[in-house]
């Protein structure tokens, strides 16, 4: 008998309803390296970013701050030289006070010294009268004196001259008249020398107060 082939194996319904599963050759721990790798640029991409989130803020932070603290210093300095403006526009008050001060202190002392001028060239013509009347007054008395002598010689003639004594109680009457004028001149040239006198002492005392007023007002004024 001619050889039949032979016949196939049945199959089971295992066989039929399960395909064989075929896995596709993985390289070892591929897988895992992906997982990993994935993550972690996430986390550096966070990381620079926050970085950089963090370097913008802090360069914001330092330009706020650089402009402040120069919004101040400029604040600052407008102050300064408005406290500079008002210090220089009352030392200039100062100065033009000052020099207001000077000016008329000046002028003070330019009219004391034309005074103390005045006084002397007042003082000198008072002492001058007064040793012109002191000579008047020497004069005068050796007046009297020449009288009283006269009026001597006049007595001692009338005892010497009985017969000229008419005459020379005449002589006397004439002596003595001249004798009382010129002691009332002597008295009034005394008393006009008194007053001479005292004239050119309360000129000495105005002299003396008007050169202290002069030294005072040369003495420099005292700083503020």
């Amino acid at each position: 008998m001619p050889d039949s082939p032979s016949p196939a194996p049945a199959k089971t319904p295992a066989s039929v309803n399960s395909p064989v599963p075929t896995q596709a050759p993985v390289a070892p721990d591929a897988g895992n390296n992906a997982a990993v790798t994935i993550p972690a640029r996430t986390s550096i991409t966070t990381l620079v970013l926050g970085g950089l989130s963090f370097a913008l803020f802090l360069a914001a932070f330092v330009f706020w701050k650089q402009r402040v603290t120069r919004d101040e210093r400029l604040v600052q300095s407008h102050n300064r030289a408005e406290q500079l403006q008002v210090g220089t526009d009352e030392l200039r008050a100062q100065a033009d006070q000052a020099k207001a001060a000077t000016a008329r202190v000046q002028k003070q002392l330019d009219e004391a010294k034309a005074t103390t001028v005045q006084d002397k060239e007042e003082l000198s013509r008072l002492k001058a009268g007064a040793v012109a009347l002191q000579s008047e007054l020497e004069r005068t008395r050796t007046g009297s004196t020449d009288f009283q002598t006269q009026m001597t010689d006049a007595k001692v003639a009338a005892i010497k001259r009985q017969g000229e004594v008419e005459i020379a109680q005449a002589q006397t009457t004439v002596m003595k008249t001249q004798l009382i004028k010129a002691q009332a001149d002597t008295t009034q040239l005394q008393a006009e020398l008194a007053d001479a006198r005292k004239a050119a002492d309360n000129w000495q005392v105005k002299y003396e107060k008007t050169e202290k007023e002069i030294e005072r007002l040369q003495k420099p004024p005292a700083k503020k």
